[in-house]
This record gives structure tokens, sequence and C-alpha cells, in this order.
């Protein structure tokens, strides 16, 4: 929260630096001199030292004091963040020119990163005169200011919080083995986090900024403008000379709405991952129809890591966390549960095998009293039963219901029928009870 309140001015007043506007030329690419700063009087200007005990602020804040812990590099950290805390440690140190050499530096490294020209344009006006306010320039139009502030906030947020190295995110309880990652995005923190299957332990590889819908998340209808939250995976993948440049080097489109998402009457479509127009680096948190965006860089990177009918993407307004001995636990209790359904189900006992499902149950318009009468009728005619369950996948739901996406091959065989189908089943907790609430093909 400290670090917020820097960032949307609160400590500015004390003459910390202050602000410009920029704007991107929709037609070149190419940034724009500051608005409301005379470029040769500000170069000509001398650096005026915003107060020690406000630099000294900005560093306890970023963490970028000398004796302060440095997080992991990971595959991500070939970012712009980096340089974003180098330029706030020069800040802190109160050298501004060196800070500014490297705002210069950022904004080659990436021409069109509009928030690195907020921070140079800081620099440059607070050589001209004091600076009262963050976004002190009159032309600045707010609304752009605060979300390049929250863009800032964000980004040295999660980079300097990385997931805590025994911990995993509590809905990866179980990826088969053939899934070599998992994604999981916080829509709080903006952020995405690249997990991989090493020997079926989640191990966190890499995390990259992201957008979401201009409304949030909570998606609910078509057209809400909103993010979805919910377990789901990538059905295809759609090469950059397919789409518009809106969408950057390309999409991998989201099987949303899941069958969870219909039950609880969410509608809409094209619920994407995708990159960013040519002549944008990378997008306001909120800024995105519903979909999920990663600079065209990461989207690049991560999507090297994306299996097509394989990867799931799990979007959760705020990540669930567990110690490794407690999602094992949960991962146990989980797996007992799946087992006993299908040992259940070849004792052809049809009370002990419908005892695993919700009174709610709910599939392809049946509901459980249907079901049960199908499923009684259909046991009258078996000798035996032999059931095979293989590449099991247990995801856990985010959000305060206690549901687990369960997905797997299934070999069954009967006397009088054989047959393999990919299903998946939604568990939910009742009474203290796992119970199968929806089952179908995946």
């Amino acid at each position: 929260m400290r670090l917020r309140r820097l960032l949307t001015g609160a400590l500015a007043t004390m003459g910390v630096v202050g602000s410009m506007w920029v704007m991107i030329r929709p037609d070149a690419g190419k940034p724009v001199e500051p608005i409301g700063v005379a470029a040769a009087s500000v170069a000509a200007a001398p650096v005026q030292d915003p107060p020690k005990d406000v630099m000294a602020t900005i560093g306890q804040l970023l963490g970028s004091t000398p004796d302060a812990a440095t997080p992991a590099a990971t595959l991500s950290d070939s970012g712009p963040e980096p340089q974003l805390e180098r330029i706030f440690a020069e800040i802190e140190a109160r050298r501004l020119d060196a800070a500014l050499q490297l705002a210069e530096g950022l904004i080659q490294r990436y021409p069109n990163f509009r928030l690195a020209y907020l921070i140079k344009g800081d620099l440059l006006l607070a050589r001209a005169r004091p600076i009262s306010t963050f976004g002190a320039a009159q032309e600045a139009p707010a609304d752009r200011i605060a979300d390049l502030r929250e863009e800032a906030f964000l980004r040295l947020q999660g980079y300097k919080n990385k997931p805590p190295a025994d911990y995993v995110p509590r809905y990866l309880l179980q990826m088969r083995e053939d899934q070599q990652y998992a994604i999981v995005v916080d829509t709080k923190k903006a952020r995405l986090y690249l997990y991989k299957n090493d020997k079926g332990r989640p191990r966190f590889m890499a995390d990259y900024y992201v957008t979401q819908g201009k409304l949030g998340s909570d998606k609910m209808t078509e057209g809400d403008k909103r993010t979805p939250i919910g377990v789901y995976h990538v059905t295809s993948s759609l090469p950059r000379e397919k789409l518009a440049d809106l969408y950057g080097h390309g999409a991998f489109p989201l099987d949303y709405p899941n069958e969870w998402d219909k039950r609880h009457g969410r509608s809409g479509s094209g619920i994407w991952l995708h990159g960013t127009p040519s002549d944008t680096f990378s997008r306001p948190p909120k800024a995105s129809d519903g979909c999920v965006v990663l600079t065209n860089q990461d989207f690049d990177t991560l999507g090297k890591s994306i299996q097509v009918g394989l990867t799931p993407v799990i979007i959760s307004n705020d990540i669930e966390w567990l110690s490794l001995d407690d999602w094992q636990k949960e991962r146990a209790e989980l797996n007992t549960a799946i087992d006993t359904w299908r040992t259940d189900w070849e004792s052809r006992d049809t009370d002990r095998y419908l005892r695993h499902y919700s009174r709610a149950f709910q599939s392809d318009g049946q509901d459980f009293e249907t079901f049960a009468q199908q499923k009684r009728q259909v046991n009258q005619g078996k000798a035996w039963i032999k059931v095979q369950i293989n590449n099991l996948s247990l995801f856990r739901n985010p959000g305060q219901e206690e549901v687990v996406v369960v997905t797997f091959d299934q070999a069954y065989d009967s006397n009088n029928l054989s047959n393999t189908m990919k299903k998946r089943q939604y568990w939910a907790r009742e009474k203290g009870h796992w119970k199968i609430i929806y089952e179908g093909a995946a």
C-alpha cells in the first residue's frame, strides 16, 4: 500500500519526481516530446534533488537499498522490470542524471513503452521546476496517467514479490504426465505465472505482467468487458497472419464458457491469451474486452511452453497458496475419492456407486434422479465391469466454492460393452465429502 500511495502522489507533494504525458503516434509508432515542457529549457536546467527522506522511502518501498534481498532471476526477468527497479534505485540515491540515462536506455530498448516515457518526463520536468503532484502537466489526461501509474505499481510489485519457494498455487493439484506446463493468472496483481510439471510437482518458472478486462474480472455475460474466473484450457493457436493488428503476434483461444460457467449462467465467447498492437509495447492493467493480454515479447516466450489442447489456464482474482505438505494432503484426498468411485463402479453395487454423486448433479440434460434410474437399469445387464483411469489431472476452481475439475482418459470394459473416452468431472465438497456434480466428455 505504501508503494501505491507513493505512485498516486501522496509523497509527491514533498518534492519527489513529477510527471508528464506521452502519446504514441498511431501512424508512425514514434514517441512525441513531453507535453507542457520545453525540451531545450528542460535540458539546460539544473537538477533539483528531491528530499533525502523521500528518496529513502522510495528505496524502502522498492527494495533497492544495497542490503535488500534480490529476487531470484527467472526467464521473465529479461523484460523492463529490472531496469525500472534500477531507475528508482538511482532516484533513491539522488543520482537523477544516472536515472535519466537508464530511462533513455529503456526507451531505446522498448520504443513504444509509454511508462518509460512517463518516467523520463518526470526526470526532465524535475529539472525545470519543483513538482507538486504526480501528473503535473496540465495537458495530461488524468485517466491515462492513472493507468500508467497503476502499471508501474503492478510491474514493480510483481517483480519484487515472486511466488514463495516452498508453496504452490492451490489450483495445481495434479498435472498429467504429458502436461509440461500450467498457467495461473492473478488478476489482482495483473500477473501471469508459468509453472513447469517437474515429475508431478508444479515448479515456478516465470511470471509476466498482463492486462485484463476494462471492468475487471468475474465475467458473467457477453460484452461485459470482464475477464472470466475459472479453470480453462488452450483450444487452438491463431498465428498473427490471420488476425487483426490488435492481437499482436498471435492468440491462444480458451474454452470459455466451460461447463461450470454454463451451469452458472455465464455467457460470452472469444476469451483469448494474445499480444499487443504493433505500435504498443504494453497495455494498461485494465484495457481489454475480457482477454488476457501480454506484450508481444512475453507472448512469444510464453507461446513456446503452450501445448494446444493440454495446457491449463487458471484465472483467479487472488491466488491461494499451499505449502507442499498441505498440497500433498489435498491431492491424496482427491485421488482416494476418485479411486473409490472407480472401484465402486466396478462393484456393480449401484447404491455404492451413486453415493459419489451430488443430489445437485446435472449432465447432458439429466438431473440426479434421471441419471440414477438409468444407471440402475444399465447395471442389471452387467455380469462384470472393469474401469481404468489414465492421464489424470486435478485443478481446483478458484473461488469460495470448493470445486475441483477432474479430467482423465477412461477405458471401460464390461460383458456387453467396451469403450474409451476422455472424461471431465466437476467434484464439489459437500458436508466434508467430495461429490460429483457434473460429468461428461472432455
